[in-house]
């Protein structure tokens, strides 16, 4: 714990007193002791209930003001009385947007910015793999073949990114230090200082698709964005490129993009999310020989506690004190 508790430590001078809060702080998570202690050492004085099952959610959910928490049972709600507050350890919060009613008197904060810097690691590898058909080299190795290769680098390369959050800035950005052309795709205007060569609009998708070598999804999952990826976008990509999904399962028509894959429309993907997860034994994309498959881990850096702590810890000083919280989810808009 002696990482999560240096996590707080410069916030000690941010210290609550009961007098301030009658409520109390639930952490709902698999691995709650990881939280548990930051808060206790930033907020010694709070009451804190920790646990990972659906029963112990109902039971103190009814008097709990502040959650933190990844998903959970949404039907543990009706049972709040008193919830004004959580905390999500995951970016996406999708699986609250169904029950946003519910939510109308309760503020949802995120941990947008945990994960850009790991995301974008992943995204640079994986296309470099593809790249290099490194899937194809490793099978080579197996088979201890010795063949030689040529290819084109990176520099030459275009990558179309699609969200320019700040997971999608950060990977335009390394990207752009790889000598990449970068187009991007976002909801409202560019940004002064982004990385990004040129930007396009949803009505401009199919060109966007057509001029990158790698489209690389960064997504929330929201109405707008479901199977955003169909058999009509990837026929507009070109046939030496490739799909780099780090979004949501959802936003990618699975079963379109296994024919396009098999069928030669597209060159290959990395793929680090599905439609169902985990991804079943009978998925063909297992398999595929231009596939990379991962289950769910590209926005885990091995320090995910403590950044969460971080944003936690300064959103309860804000919170307690009436101030705007950071990382303010829309749930209207999903994100």
């Amino acid at each position: 714990m002696k990482d999560l508790n240096s996590a707080v430590e410069n916030r000690a001078e941010h210290r609550l007193h009961p007098r301030y809060f009658s409520g109390k702080i639930l952490v709902y998570h698999p691995e709650p002791e990881a939280y548990v202690a930051g808060i206790r050492r930033a907020f010694p004085d709070l009451e804190v209930f920790f646990g990972s099952d659906p029963d112990f959610l109902r039971k103190h959910i009814r008097d709990t003001e502040i959650m933190l928490a990844p998903r959970f049972p949404v039907e543990a709600l009706q049972y709040a009385q008193r919830l004004r507050w959580i905390q999500s350890t995951n970016s996406g919060v999708d699986f609250l947007v169904p029950v946003r009613e519910r939510l109308k008197d309760t503020l949802v904060t995120n941990a947008r910015g945990v994960h850009g810097e790991v995301m974008a690691d992943y995204v640079l590898g994986t296309m470099t793999m593809l790249h290099w058909d490194f899937p194809n080299l490793l099978r080579q190795q197996a088979a201890q073949q010795w063949k030689s290769k040529f290819v084109d680098p990176l520099s030459d390369k275009t990558i179309g990114i699609v969200g320019l959050g700040a997971i999608g800035a950060e990977i335009a950005s390394r990207a752009k230090s790889a000598g990449m052309t970068v187009l991007g795709m976002r909801r409202g205007s560019a940004r002064l200082g982004e990385p990004v060569d040129q930007y396009y609009t949803r009505e401009e998708f199919d060109e966007f698709l057509s001029q990158s070598d790698f489209v690389v999804l960064v997504v929330p999952a929201t109405n707008e964005t479901y199977k955003l990826i169909g058999a009509k976008e990837l026929s507009a990509m070109k046939r030496s490129g490739y799909l780099i999904n780090i979004s949501r399962g959802s936003v990618v028509d699975e079963l379109a993009l296994i024919r396009a894959i098999e069928d030669g429309q597209i060159a290959g993907a990395a793929l680090d999310v599905f439609e169902v997860e985990p991804l079943p034994p009978a998925n063909p994309l297992w398999t595929m020989p231009n596939v990379i498959v991962t289950s769910h881990i590209a926005g885990n850096p091995t320090d995910y506690p403590r950044r969460v702590l971080e944003i936690f810890v300064e959103n309860a000083r804000r919170y307690l004190i009436g101030e705007d919280l950071i990382n303010v989810v829309n749930l209207a808009r999903g994100y």
